[in-house]
């Protein structure tokens, strides 16, 4: 029978013979043989580089992340930006659409084509009258009546006039100037755009007036005062 050699403390070699349990413990107590010196180098030579590899591949892994985490981001507060100056876009078409409605609620559709300045009657035209020339036309009228621009424009004087007490004067896209002297009040204020047919005033009796009418004028862009009578009727606009 084979006899397995176990090497007891003192170093002598045991007898030859069955192996009892006693042995078999001392056996089990031995310590592990450590690894060949050799072996374990070429161990650690064939494992670190693929940690390291592993290590490169988790870094290179994390900064892809982070360059599509900061595009994402950087997508999302662009489209932020385009929703926000779109907001702003309605929100000034907004308020542009209600005061193009509110200034169009103030303006008198005309039945016939032609906006009608003033309703009333003819009681003097243009031209020399007592020695003096009178350079517009007067529509007798009572007073409060509305008085519409013909033509849209911006207003260049509103308020007292030397003659004529209050005055409105329009002048238009063209360089044309209509005066509106004698009135009641006035409905707008220098500076301020007036569509065609919007009421800016009210026929008056104020100046040197007789009673209550609208004189009113026209200046070309030259600065030549002309026949309103003519140039109204050309275009449509009504004023009796």
């Amino acid at each position: 029978m084979l006899r397995l050699g176990v090497e007891q403390s003192t170093g002598a070699a045991a007898a030859d013979g069955p192996v009892n349990g006693a042995e078999l413990a001392a056996l089990a107590a031995l310590p592990a043989a450590a690894p060949d010196s050799a072996v374990a180098a070429g161990l650690r030579a064939a494992v670190d580089p693929r940690r390291e590899a592993a290590a490169a591949a988790a870094n290179a892994t994390n900064a892809v992340a982070a360059v599509q985490a900061a595009q994402v981001a950087q997508e999302a507060e662009a489209a932020k930006a385009a929703q926000q100056a779109q907001q702003t876009r309605v929100a000034q078409v907004g308020t542009a659409g209600s005061a193009q409605i509110e200034l169009a609620a103030q303006v008198k559709p005309a039945a016939l084509g032609g906006v009608q300045v003033v309703a009333g009657r003819v009681s003097s035209g243009f031209g020399m009258r007592g020695g003096a020339m009178h350079s517009g036309l007067d529509i007798a009228a009572p007073i409060g009546t509305p008085i519409r621009t013909p033509l849209a424009g911006t207003v260049i004087s509103a308020g007292p006039a030397s003659g004529f007490g209050l005055w409105v004067r329009v002048q238009h896209a063209d360089g044309t100037i209509t005066v509106y002297g004698h009135i009641n009040r006035s409905l707008v204020s220098v500076g301020q755009q007036v569509a065609a047919g919007q009421q800016i005033a009210e026929v008056g009796n104020r100046g040197q007036s007789t009673g209550p009418h609208l004189h009113i004028e026209v200046i070309t862009s030259g600065g030549q005062k002309i026949d309103p009578r003519p140039w109204l009727d050309s275009r449509g606009f009504r004023y009796q």
